[in-house]
């Protein structure tokens, strides 16, 4: 069974856009894995345009299931997660600046300062993951520094997946062996939806957890968050 891992970013950007508390990003939270979400997921970045950092204080001690936060290994960001010691911390190298992560990281030209930060998080206790592409060689030096799992970036695929998406997951399902036999977990997420999941979840091995957000809270608007969680968790059995 694939983990179904909700982002909650996009309820925060709502929620700010007004001021308040409304939508009330905890309670979100909680009713997601009412719902039947294995995991959260939040994204805080500098600017706190969306979770801010009291957001995640505030999750970590009402949260049942798996808490995962992603972001750049700032040495700010690497304070937040060994404070509040999630399930998982997903590695992502996106600029202060970035709309939304758009590349995997290039472990090569990486690999000393990840393999001191993944270093930093396992005396922790907290399980790491590296947020890569489908590049072979790139996923073997992922294994080499240590962490526990990668997650693919998967907008390549959701962006062909309309016209050819044999051609689209064949990638993807290849970076997944390679994952498994470095012994490495494998996660993904980007632009994963109710239209391309449940083709992804039956072509690729191996698949541990997806990370969803956008795609979901926007079906949310429309189908209600229970109905597009079941939905969602439809698409992974």
């Amino acid at each position: 069974m694939t983990n179904l891992s909700v982002n909650i970013n996009k309820v925060a950007t709502i929620r700010n856009a007004r001021g308040g508390n409304v939508p009330n990003v905890e309670k979100v939270a909680i009713d997601c894995e009412r719902f039947g979400a294995d995991g959260i997921t939040v994204h805080p970045r500098p600017d706190e345009r969306h979770i801010r950092r009291d957001d995640v204080y505030r999750l970590r001690p009402i949260l049942r299931t798996e808490f995962n936060i992603e972001g750049n290994p700032t040495e700010e960001f690497i304070k937040l997660v060994l404070l509040v010691k999630p399930t998982q911390v997903t590695l992502v190298p996106d600029a202060p600046d970035a709309l939304t992560s758009n590349a995997g990281w290039n472990v090569a030209a990486n690999f000393d300062f990840l393999s001191q930060v993944v270093d930093r998080f396992k005396e922790a206790g907290i399980r790491t993951s590296i947020f890569v592409g489908t590049d072979e060689e790139n996923i073997r030096l992922a294994a080499k520094t240590g962490t526990d799992r990668v997650e693919l970036y998967t907008e390549p695929y959701a962006t062909m997946y309309p016209t050819n998406p044999e051609a689209a997951v064949a990638p993807f399902v290849e970076a997944s062996k390679v994952a498994h036999s470095c012994g490495l977990g494998v996660n993904a997420g980007h632009d994963l939806s109710l239209e391309n999941l449940k083709f992804f979840h039956e072509r690729l091995p191996y698949l541990d957890e997806v990370s969803i957000g956008h795609a979901l809270i926007s079906d949310a608007l429309y189908l209600g968050l229970e109905e597009t969680i079941k939905q969602y968790k439809n698409c992974l059995k």
